[in-house]
């Protein structure tokens, strides 16, 4: 058993009301009600049920996040997993069967953390689609900011 001695696993019996903040990597698959703040890495397991704001530098979610999720570097959101709430990241792939309610911002430098989530009505472009992704999708920032938002399953 010689796994990652920096890895933490929270499982799907586990329920927690209140903030989390790790250092490495951090697995949730139980219910989280809080705030989740690291400079390191997050999975949202399958059975995962998180109701609060994300701040990592990078997360992969499978399950339920209701809540903004902002990320320095790279979101994913896998085939099942299911986001309400806006996210912010420097890159952002999101899988087929996917459902995504909220709005989107891949930005082109690093995302500080310690940023609050952009809110309605802050400026910038922003669009309203409901669209099917062919596969997998992934959205980078060339020059400025993109700012779009997206409801329905990819």
């Amino acid at each position: 058993m010689a796994e990652n001695p920096n890895k933490n696993i929270l499982s799907k019996d586990v329920e927690i009301k209140g903030n989390i903040k790790f250092t490495n990597e951090l697995i949730i698959d139980g219910k989280i009600e809080g705030e989740i703040m690291s400079d390191g890495v997050l999975t949202v397991g399958e059975n995962a049920d998180i109701r609060g704001e994300i701040k990592t530098k990078s997360v992969t979610v499978l399950g339920r996040v209701q809540g903004n999720i902002t990320v320095s570097e790279r979101a994913e959101l896998k085939a099942r997993a299911h986001l309400i709430g806006d996210l912010k990241a420097g890159r952002l792939v999101i899988e087929e069967g996917a459902t995504f309610v909220g709005k989107s911002e891949v930005t082109t430098g690093k995302t500080p953390i310690n940023s609050g989530a952009s809110r309605p009505g802050s400026g910038g472009a922003s669009s309203s689609t409901s669209e099917n992704a062919s596969n997998r999708r992934e959205d980078r920032a060339e020059e400025g900011n993109k700012v779009a938002s997206f409801s329905g399953r990819a």
